[in-house]
């Protein structure tokens, strides 16, 4: 594959350096907002020539997204080849609250087809519902231990906590793939979770 020269290399470079720049204003956002305007000063351009390579703000969100994913991968890996680096993804997230608040804002916003995201999300959902599927199904098929966790943490507390994390995450699927039985989802998940908790209670009695 040949590198690209002339004025796309120059567009292709000025495009990565004001990815890189939108995410480290994430990165280092915390609860606070992001402006536009934050990520252009920090590339010396305007406003507009920064919306100029994203097409609008939508689309530079989506940009940002999309590089925040690809770098994730890249330094810890597949979370779907690699089931463990999902967890280092998520320790990375929670020390970037920036970053996991537009991820959050613009999943709400891409509901709509018509939005930049949208397909993004749902490609991105599609690929890890269909690969988490095979790796939990080759799991559980071998006598490979699941990985150790701390029993004691397996209360009723927790199982309200991923129950709620799922109600929200399966409505935003939905949005994106309306032929989701979420009922039938969640009560499927209030099943395993009252035999995790009851076979729980039982070990300990």
């Amino acid at each position: 594959m040949s590198t690209p020269r002339g004025p796309y290399a120059k567009t292709s470079a000025k495009r990565q350096k004001i990815l890189e720049a939108a995410l480290a204003a994430y990165e280092e956002a915390g609860s606070r907002s992001v402006s536009v305007r934050d990520i252009a000063q920090r590339v010396g351009m305007t406003d507009a020539g920064v919306l100029h390579h994203f097409g609008n703000r939508e689309g530079l969100l989506t940009a940002v997204l999309e590089a925040r994913d690809a770098e994730a991968v890249a330094s810890f890996g597949d979370p779907i080849e690699n089931p463990p680096a999902a967890l280092e993804i998520l320790a990375r997230n929670a020390a970037t609250p920036g970053l996991v608040k537009l991820f959050v804002d613009v999943a709400a916003a891409a509901a709509e087809p018509e939005h930049p995201a949208h397909d993004f999300f749902a490609r991105r959902y599609e690929r890890y519902r269909d690969g988490l599927a095979g790796v939990l199904a080759k799991t559980a098929a071998s006598n490979a231990p699941a990985a150790a966790v701390d029993q004691s943490e397996l209360d009723a507390d927790w199982a309200a906590r991923v129950l709620l994390a799922v109600t929200d995450g399966l409505q935003l699927q939905w949005l994106l793939k309306p032929d989701i039985d979420m009922a039938a989802d969640l009560a499927r998940l209030h099943t395993v979770l009252v035999d995790a908790l009851r076979d729980r209670t039982q070990d300990t009695s």
